[in-house]
Order: C-alpha cells, then sequence, then structure tokens
C-alpha cells in the first residue's frame, strides 16, 4: 500500500497561486496542486492561513479562499498544545516571538502528525534554523521531526 503524505499548506502557497507575474515560485505551486489533484497528497491548513488570507485585497481573497475550500481536506484547528509548542520554538529562539503564527504553523502541523508544513517562507518557516530547531524541540517533546519545505522539494520527496 502507498503511503500519501499529508501537507499542511501555509499562507505563501495560496498567495503564489495568483501571482500576477510568471514565476518558479507560481509554476511550483501549479505543479503541487496538480499532484494533489491526482490525489499524491492530503492536504490541510488551518484557521490561522484563512486569518492570514482574509487581509488580502477582497477580490484575491475570495480566489485563494476557494482554493482552500477546494484542496484543504481539513482545516485543523487551534489547540493549546500547539500552543504550548509554539511557545517553545519562540522560547529557544528558533522563530522570534514578532513571528508568532509561523511557530503555529509549524507547531499545529506538528500536534496533527502531519509530514509536512509546505511553505515559501524562507524568514522564519522553510530555513535551517528552523527546521534543526523546530526537530529538537519536537522530539525532545515526544513528537515526530516535521518536514518544512517549498513545494519543488515536497514533489521531489519520493513517498514509495
Amino acid at each position: 500500500m502507498r503511503y500519501i503524505p499529508k501537507l499542511y499548506l501555509e499562507t505563501t502557497i495560496f498567495n503564489f497561486y495568483y501571482v500576477d507575474k510568471d514565476s518558479k515560485k507560481k509554476d511550483d505551486t501549479h505543479k503541487l496542486f496538480d499532484a494533489i489533484k491526482k490525489g499524491k497528497y492530503e492536504v490541510y491548513t488551518s484557521w490561522y492561513v484563512q486569518d492570514e488570507i482574509a487581509r488580502d485585497a477582497p477580490e484575491k481573497y475570495k480566489k485563494m479562499q476557494s482554493l482552500l475550500e477546494k484542496y484543504a481536506q481539513d482545516i485543523v484547528s487551534f489547540n493549546d498544545e500547539a500552543d504550548d509548542l509554539a511557545e517553545i520554538y519562540i522560547k529557544n529562539k528558533i522563530i522570534p516571538l514578532k513571528y508568532k503564527t509561523d511557530a503555529l504553523h509549524i507547531a499545529t502541523a506538528t500536534v496533527n502528525r502531519l509530514d509536512f508544513v509546505v511553505s515559501f517562507n524562507f524568514g522564519h518557516i522553510v530555513k535551517p534554523k528552523t527546521m534543526i530547531g523546530a526537530g529538537f524541540a519536537n522530539l525532545h517533546r515526544g513528537y515526530r521531526q516535521i518536514g518544512l519545505c517549498t513545494p519543488t522539494e515536497v514533489l521531489e520527496y519520493d513517498c514509495n
């Protein structure tokens, strides 16, 4: 039986699907959604993502919300366990307090036992310091490590 990886799509993924200019990020995002359509991945997101996309221009928000509703199999909910884990990331200076939502994206995906956080946020999510720090924090608290990657990286992941 083939394992289907569980992806948490962070806000930037919905944003890059509709970026105005042609770019590798946009192309890779479209390829990711094509793979999702084919059943290669299970897709999850959170209320944090919905809140962040709601801050965009109304016409772009409607498009991103529609994409989210079409592809996300579940909206994982906020819980104290994720909040506590996010606070650990902040306390250990893995992610700055100013960017707590980024910590909450990772923690929410972790406590819900998802496989990857897919993002183009290179400032606080997809970067070696966060990958290593969150990985150690997760293992220390009995969680497994979670992949923090771009659409390109997750598409290259061989799940068989």
